[in-house]
């Protein structure tokens, strides 16, 4: 069936009925399909914009029950094509307490793959009762061409081989001493710049923080929010990371950014956000989700209160049919279309919940997503916990999903803040967890190890700050984590003394040297390889400044760390069968044979096979015995003030020192392994030693 309709501008456009799928607006033979979910509305306007600035609609097409299939509104206009901006108006009853429809307000399409008319666009007009018209912002018509994975292939590198580094879009080449063109500081392009940096240091997996399209204007006033925890949009890449104005060219430059990573041989993972969004509790402004089906897509109480695990006003109901084919539709969308290789999910346990937030053990939306073949090559990481005290580590309800192990960063934490009872927590994070995965050690993939991350404190600042220091955040420094596990060896914050300067940096040594030796997949934070600072600031979500940038300046940055670190890395990827085998090695020597070559773990204190598991108790070593042919590696680790002296177990060939934290500067064991030749490893105050045997350290190459 054909209509005619006249828009404001006198032309004419012929519509036809269109078709429920795919949702959005996708391109036709003769113009553009549209389709949209509104399960309980009982009429849906698509308003046709002349171009993103323009205050009223060129064309209002209103759609009647001829134009509904099930829950979805759906027409096919003909003459438009890409670039044409759009919205919706949605109208239903409206319930007692703002539940309901506001068709005063424009709605941005949930499936739009690009969003426009930021120049005009008040956040605060979409609160209220009142039409935001000549202030909305408008859904942009775009081709949705799969990856050229031909050309650009997915890396697909094991977990056993993957060390993932976790980086802000804008902020990593945002300075001007970044080396990337003025033009292109903080975008897409820009950190195509920096690709050879990330080879360099030896990570194989970028971790971007969220770049779905978000809202810079969810922030207090006078800040902008730079982290995107909020989405505005679960499909459209951040506008604000592109260059030039059409708000398509974002779409093409995600995808130029991970085909030379590809061609690089690093994968792109993305931090996506579906537990909440950025329309906030019931007063705040109606955008999207909201307008079209409120009572869909967010868990409400009985009362009709939004309910919030998120700790950002909503919670998105993903065992809802609905929200869970959104999902995992956008899923797709950045998977197959812009060649994302896998997402890190934020409070991802929060998409567990069922009705009035109830846990589920078989979630929906995970079942579905673990059996998509359109995902099923994709690494999935989530965060194991939610603002409503749900945490779920090992029993979390995805098998195919690994998760933050926030129990390792807390260990190492306070075992080398010399923290009582934290030796015997060292060893099992060692061992791979088994005390928190029912005495198994975490299978690689189901645990992600991490020291910090873009929520807390940067490393240089772990060692430099006793207490967050918050105040620029403009809420009166209770934002943010308080439970650090930090400490600032003497002085709250930078100092001039050398020897406060020298323990922070070995300190630093320390933590990375623990977690990059140790089995499982590590993450490092953009900046902690230079000692990058944030002023003890640690929850910057609101700093577009240099306390959230990326330090480029050698007056700044720590090149012997960022050394240590890409040699801390090398080893990691030539000894793997050493430092993360697939398997885990055993705890005691297998009864097969005098010559078996099986890897084994013995545990040892200052004395030979004596580890001290007291409360007081701040040493510990481990040696890997290669069957009966004697230590093939060993790790000392001393987090008391005073210098601690290690019994050696005998080795299956000589020892050479390969690791020394207490040697900081000009070190000659970043050129190689050294021959030692003492019974005993003296350890210096707060320092990690790791030995090897010298038929694995010929192996290796510098």
């Amino acid at each position: 069936m054909k209509y005619v309709l006249r828009s404001a501008g006198g032309s004419l456009r012929t519509i036809h009925r269109g078709s429920p799928w795919p949702l959005g607006s996708t391109i036709t033979p003769v113009g553009v399909n549209f389709s949209v979910a509104a399960p309980t509305a009982n009429r849906v306007e698509l308003l046709i914009f002349s171009n993103a600035e323009a205050s009223s609609p060129e064309q209002i097409i209103e759609l009647s029950e001829q134009h509904r299939s099930g829950d979805y509104w759906h027409v096919e206009v003909e003459g438009l094509k890409a670039g044409s901006c759009y919205g919706y108006r949605v109208f239903g009853p409206l319930e007692a307490g703002g539940h309901g429809f506001l068709p005063a307000k424009v709605l941005v399409d949930p499936c739009a793959r690009a969003i426009d008319g930021w120049e005009v666009y008040q956040r605060v007009a979409a609160t209220g009762a009142s039409p935001n018209t000549d202030r909305c912002l408008k859904s942009v018509v775009s081709e949705r061409d799969p990856f050229d994975f031909k050309a650009h292939p997915r890396p697909r590198h094991s977990w056993q081989d993957t060390v993932i580094y976790e980086v802000h879009v804008g902020g990593f080449t945002k300075r001007s001493d970044s080396g990337v063109a003025q033009d292109q500081r903080g975008t897409y392009l820009g950190l195509i710049d920096k690709i050879p940096y990330f080879k360099r240091l030896g990570v194989t997996t970028i971790e971007l923080l969220p770049i779905q399209e978000f809202d810079p204007n969810d922030a207090p006033a006078g800040r902008d929010n730079i982290w995107g925890y909020s989405p505005l949009s679960w499909f459209t890449p951040h506008h604000g990371y592109a260059t030039g104005a059409d708000p398509n060219l974002a779409r093409k430059q995600v995808r130029d950014l991970v085909a030379a990573c590809h061609d690089a041989g690093i994968e792109v993972l993305l931090d996506v956000v579906y537990n909440h969004t950025t329309e906030g509790n019931r007063n705040g402004p109606t955008l999207s989700w909201r307008g079209f089906a409120d009572r869909t897509y967010y868990h409400q109480s009985d009362a009709g209160d939004y309910l919030d695990v998120s700790g950002c006003g909503n919670s998105i109901a993903a065992n809802d049919p609905l929200s869970r084919q959104l999902i995992l539709e956008s899923l797709r969308c950045w998977a197959n279309e812009l060649g994302i290789d896998g997402f890190r999910f934020d409070l991802g346990i929060a998409l567990s919940r069922g009705e009035k937030l109830k846990p589920l053990e078989h979630p929906p939306l995970f079942e579905a997503m673990e059996a998509d073949p359109l995902l099923s090559e994709l690494k999935l990481v989530s965060e194991p916990w939610d603002c409503g005290g749900l945490y779920r580590l090992s029993d979390f309800p995805a098998k195919r999903i690994g998760t933050w192990n926030g129990h390792f960063r807390d260990a190492l934490r306070s075992f080398w803040k010399g923290d009582e009872g934290s030796t015997w927590a060292l060893g099992q994070r060692l061992r791979g967890s088994p005390d928190l995965y029912d005495g198994k050690a975490a299978s690689l993939g189901s645990s992600v190890n991490l020291i910090t991350a873009h929520d807390g404190f940067s490393l240089m600042d772990l060692v430099s700050f006793n207490n967050k220091h918050n105040l620029a955040n403009g809420e009166n420094n209770r934002d943010g984590e308080n439970h650090n596990i930090s400490w600032n060896h003497g002085l709250e914050g930078p100092s001039s003394d050398p020897t406060i300067n020298a323990l922070r940096q070995r300190q630093q040594r320390n933590l990375l040297s623990t977690l990059l030796l140790s089995r499982g997949v590590p993450m490092l934070l953009m900046g902690d390889e230079v000692g990058r600072s944030q002023g003890g600031n640690n929850n910057t979500w609101c700093q577009d400044s240099p306390l959230s940038w990326m330090i480029w300046s050698d007056d700044y940055c720590d090149h012997e760390l960022r050394a240590f670190v890409s040699h801390l890395l090398n080893i990691r990827r030539q000894l793997s069968v050493l430092f993360n085998p697939t398997v885990p090695h055993k705890e005691k020597k297998l009864a097969l044979s005098d010559n078996s070559d099986d890897f084994w773990r013995q545990w040892h204190g200052v004395e030979l096979s004596k580890p001290d598991w007291a409360n007081w108790s701040h040493c510990l070593a481990m040696s890997v015995q290669q069957g009966n042919h004697g230590s093939v590696l060993w790790m000392g680790f001393n987090a008391y003030f005073k210098e601690m002296h290690f019994a050696l177990p005998e080795a299956a060939s000589p020892w050479h020192r390969l690791i020394d934290t207490a040697r900081l500067t000009g070190d000659d064991l970043l050129i190689g392994p050294k021959r030692w030749t003492s019974s005993e490893a003296p350890l210096e105050a707060r320092s990690l030693v790791v030995m090897i045997a010298q038929s694995y350290a010929e192996e290796l190459s510098f």
